[in-house]
């Protein structure tokens, strides 16, 4: 695989226009971006707003709600998974978990999911590194990141 650049994406999503779509594909099934880094954290600089913000990097925009169990990794789909205490003031103070799939590769779109307990945007910062993979490498992953076949629970 031969690197063609480090790329960051970076913006803020409300919880009600969760999936969000990341365009990535370039129209050649030979590159895919690997995610270096996610992190998502809270927009308000307010200590009375200590809202928890929680969020996923998936390969699709159809999910199942996951209410309950919005982190799954038992989906191939899902392959990055952040989440960060409190508001933005106490969020550098306060622990921030951050999950990748070390073998993760995305050929086409990323859909930024997010939760959180209030109402205000949730912050995101997205790392990728594009690549060259070459053609055989690129259709494997875009199977494997539409697939369908994951264990239920």
């Amino acid at each position: 695989m031969k690197s063609l650049g480090r790329f960051t994406v970076r913006g803020q999503v409300l919880e009600t226009d969760a999936p969000h779509q990341i365009r990535l594909f370039d129209g050649k099934y030979r590159t895919a971006y690997k995610i270096i880094e996610f992190t998502v954290f809270g927009a308000s600089a307010s200590s009375s707003s200590n809202t928890d913000v929680y969020g996923k990097l998936a390969t699709t925009g159809n999910l199942p709600d996951g209410t309950v169990n919005f982190f799954n990794a038992a989906d191939v789909r899902e392959l990055a998974w952040s989440g960060s205490a409190g508001s933005s003031d106490t969020m550098f103070n306060a622990p921030v978990a951050r999950v990748l799939d070390p073998d993760n590769l995305v050929v086409e779109d990323l859909y930024i999911y997010a939760r959180s307990a209030g109402t205000e945007p949730i912050n995101y910062l997205i790392v990728l590194e594009k690549l060259d993979v070459g053609l055989t490498q690129g259709m494997y992953t875009l199977v494997q990141n539409n697939s369908q076949n994951f264990p239920q629970n």
